[in-house]
């Protein structure tokens, strides 16, 4: 029976050992490989660098912000962006009239704000003022490069392709105004103003001017993404470095490291072989909380760290409560099993309140609370379950296992 329980103890162990080995290096088994968990998991803008930018809607009493037009708002940022290939953008709303938009690893800055708060309100004008086509009846635009007809030089141009609406539209008044100007606005502002020489009515046209193939496809782009339904102003910009993330990452895992070993060192020297128990215990919690996090591919800030380490805090305190029961029930004089189930059994409703308290707070910060704040509310909540599995499961299954070894199985070794 005693060798049974040293090859189940040893069996454990061994397992932690490799699931934590797994999550720190990866491993690759010929054609299968599995990537290290710090490859898995997607930092957040604080930790890699990029731009964060806050923009908030402004209405009119004739023109009022409403839900819609901020989903709307929001639907057409996300498609600004994408076509920009900035990989995990993130854009959530604050509040009714506010938009936060993170931009990682971005270069151009101001070309991106450009590009995102810009109402990007197209529509071609004749000499009348009167609105011939707008964005809405646009199929399709893209950058290319086209003759110049004074220089015979190629140019980059805006080509763009109506639907059926608009090129019924568009043909009607480039017959009824050869000869004539038809104005092209973005924003109220003219950016090209060709001269018509001939009905158009395959519905196909340019927009032609003064800029590089980079202008030209930046404008293709609002094009496509369409315009915004409510004008954005920009409230605040934050910048992040590269170099300052990374620095701050590293700095952030040296010191819950440290803190991590610290913690490992005073349950050992004061609680002896439950502290033991407890630190492999606690290496699969940290393991199991990190591959969750990946597999909900969370992303990981500084607030998101600090609420993992302060879920290893609650961790912690977990199994003091529980050896500190098991330390009065043999105090009393009870075997080492009988005091172990009874501390475990006393010790759960107090661990099972402080747990589900934080975890309320963390729901309400998660729900109410915007980007960081966020990070921060998902990782204590998963650090807070993982902790009750192993404090509750893993420590107690470690404890009745070495137990029944018989080794070390003296009070004095329980910091009795």
């Amino acid at each position: 029976m005693n060798s049974k329980n040293t090859v189940k103890f040893i069996a454990v162990v061994l397992l932690i050992g490799i699931i934590a080995y797994i999550t720190s290096f990866g491993i690759s088994v010929g054609k299968y490989e599995v990537l290290p968990v710090k490859k898995l998991i997607k930092l957040g803008l604080d930790l890699r660098g990029g731009a964060d930018v806050v923009l908030e809607a402004l209405g009119t009493p004739e023109d009022p912000v409403t839900d819609e037009k901020m989903e709307r708002a929001v639907a057409t940022i996300r498609e600004r962006i994408d076509s920009l290939g900035v990989t995990e953008p993130v854009i959530t709303r604050q509040g009714g009239k506010r938009i936060r938009v993170g931009l990682p690893e971005i270069s151009d800055t101001q070309r991106a704000l450009e590009i995102i708060g810009k109402t990007a309100q197209l529509k071609f004008i004749d000499e009348e003022e009167n609105v011939i086509i707008t964005g809405n009846d646009i199929k399709e635009a893209k950058a290319v490069y086209s003759t110049d007809p004074d220089t015979k030089l190629q140019v980059p141009v805006v080509s763009l392709e109506l639907n059926s609406e608009g090129a019924k539209k568009f043909a009607t008044a480039t017959s009824e105004n050869v000869d004539k100007i038809i104005a092209i606005l973005l924003d109220e502002s003219i950016i090209s103003a060709p001269r018509v020489n001939e009905p158009i009515t395959e519905g196909k046209c340019q927009i032609s001017g003064r800029m590089t193939i980079e202008e030209a496809g930046d404008l293709a782009m609002l094009i496509r993404a369409g315009a915004l339904p409510v004008e954005l102003k920009t409230l605040q910009v934050t910048s992040v470095g590269p170099e300052l993330g990374a620095n701050s990452f590293e700095k952030s895992l040296t010191a819950g490291q440290i803190g991590i070993l610290l913690v490992f060192l005073f349950l050992i020297v004061y609680y002896r072989v439950p502290g033991f128990i407890a630190s492999i215990a606690l290496v699969l919690y940290i393991c199991l909380v990190l591959l969750t996090l990946a597999a909900l591919k969370a992303t990981l800030t500084l607030p998101g760290i600090a609420g993992l380490i302060l879920s290893i805090g609650m961790a912690v305190d977990a199994n003091v409560i529980i050896f500190e029961r098991i330390k009065e029930e043999l105090k009393m004089g009870k075997t080492i099993r009988a005091a172990t189930d009874s501390g475990f059994r006393r010790a759960f409703l107090a661990i099972l309140d402080s747990n589900i308290t934080t975890l309320i707070a963390a729901i309400v910060l998660f729900y109410l609370g915007a980007g960081p704040i966020k990070g921060f509310a998902v990782t204590l909540s998963i650090g807070i379950l993982a902790s009750m599995f192993t404090a509750i499961v893993v420590t107690r299954f470690l404890m009745r296992t070495f137990e029944g070894t018989n080794i070390l199985n003296d009070k004095k070794f329980y910091g009795v």
